[in-house]
């Protein structure tokens, strides 16, 4: 099974959610740290940052800008609920700003961010209790198209439905479940 992407976004909890032995490829994973209760050690992350750069794998924050520049990560992710446009300065440092977006309200707010990535979500069916609904192929294709935007997948990819990703018009995808539960998928990425 081969998905040639240009680029791979790890969603990850902890530090402990991912085996960085896994990933083979330079330049091509992203991960994404969005852990909301700080459960790592500020040196273990720390560490694991290291790991990231020595691998030349991108290293991101969620939400925390501080935590961001203390880390020198490359950039940091701001999720969907966060529409402070206040933010924009960070295009304009060496950080890279990545968005996620679950309409076309939060898309448009993202592109006002002027993020670099923008995580949309859901591409298919999720098992979340509270989370129903999902775009599908061709109403994601018909979104990147009509916003002329480079929009990254994100939602229901598993091992079962990777090879749909062919028909994506993004030369990226993001997955954030499937790094924990079955963390065989990064195998499979290339």
């Amino acid at each position: 099974m081969f998905i040639l992407k240009k680029k791979y976004f790890l969603i990850i909890e902890s530090i402990k959610d991912i085996n960085l032995s896994n990933i083979k490829k330079i330049n091509k994973f992203n991960i994404i740290y969005r852990n909301k209760y700080l459960k790592d050690n500020l040196n273990e992350i720390v560490r694991f940052r290291k790991m990231c750069n020595s691998k030349k794998i991108g290293f991101f924050i969620s939400n925390r800008i501080k935590l961001a520049h203390t880390l020198k990560a490359d950039g940091v992710y701001i999720s969907a609920n966060n529409n402070n446009l206040g933010l924009v300065h960070l295009k304009y440092t060496n950080f890279k700003v990545i968005g996620a977006a679950h309409n076309l309200k939060e898309l448009k707010i993202k592109i006002l961010q002027r993020c670099s990535f923008i995580l949309y979500s859901r591409l298919f069916k999720t098992s979340y209790k509270f989370k129903k609904g999902h775009l599908g192929i061709l109403r994601f294709n018909q979104i990147c198209k009509s916003l002329k935007k480079n929009l990254v997948p994100l939602g229901g990819i598993s091992l079962s439905n990777l090879n749909k990703l062919k028909l994506i018009n993004s030369d990226s995808f993001a997955i954030l479940s499937a790094v924990k539960k079955k963390p065989a998928i990064i195998s499979r990425l290339f």
